[in-house]
């Protein structure tokens, strides 16, 4: 897992993702991420340079798949993180995928098009991830965030403010919820919430690991407890 320096959720949720799986481990090597915004510098901090020096670092401990645990592509575009995938496999010959590729992936093999989001962003980059999404086909009019753009802060989020927002996008009749951001700590509302509203929730560390494990080979659906997001294709 390739993960933003100021996360503190995606490590510890995956370990927990992983607690009854011994023959599966995750292994991290952090980049530098602190703000997300639109300007020249929060992008910047997503060039692919230290990106694929930080892929190489965790192709030396022999992984099965790498896949940047971040959601970046979501406002820089699916191509960006195809563009990505393909230079991390180039690089170190091992299959790797982004977050925001596992989210289309899912969304498409489960035949999902209304997708409620819920992140932490600012508006702007809020607008930019439902027009890139829009445009590969995926209705995301229903939505909401909070409007914050220091990485380290979402994961302070309160949950009960998170499973409002999900209940919130889910009575616009959305097919799907999707919790876009990997430092926002949505995995365990997942099972509740799912029973709750009778849609799928899906958070994005959940659905990183879903996608690390496709592309290792193993059954997803080894990971119970957590939500819909790790049942059989």
């Amino acid at each position: 897992m390739l993960t933003p320096s100021s996360n503190s959720v995606l490590e510890p949720v995956t370990a927990r993702l992983l607690a009854n799986q011994p023959r599966i481990s995750a292994h991290f090597a952090r980049l530098r991420v602190t703000q997300i915004g639109l300007s020249t510098a929060a992008l910047d901090q997503f060039d692919q340079a230290p990106m694929l020096d930080a892929a190489a670092l965790l192709a030396d401990a022999r992984v099965a798949a790498i896949v940047w645990n971040g959601t970046a592509g979501a406002w820089l575009g699916f191509a960006n993180d195809t563009a990505l995938s393909a230079a991390i496999t180039q690089r170190t010959g091992v299959p790797a995928s982004t977050s925001t590729l596992a989210f289309r992936d899912l969304f498409r093999r489960r035949r999902i098009r209304r997708v409620g989001l819920v992140t932490p962003y600012t508006g702007d980059v809020q607008a930019r991830i439902q027009a890139n999404w829009q445009a590969d086909g995926l209705d995301c009019s229903a939505e909401r965030h909070l409007g914050l753009s220091e990485n380290f802060s979402f994961a302070e989020a309160d949950e009960a403010e998170i499973a409002g927002m999900v209940r919130a996008v889910a009575a616009a009749g959305v097919e799907a919820a999707a919790i876009v951001c990997t430092n926002l700590p949505g995995a365990a509302l997942a099972p509740a919430l799912e029973a709750e509203l009778g849609i799928p929730v899906y958070d994005s560390v959940a659905v990183s690991l879903w996608k690390a494990m496709d592309l290792a080979g193993l059954d997803t659906a080894a990971i119970t407890g957590w939500g819909s997001v790790f049942a059989g294709a």
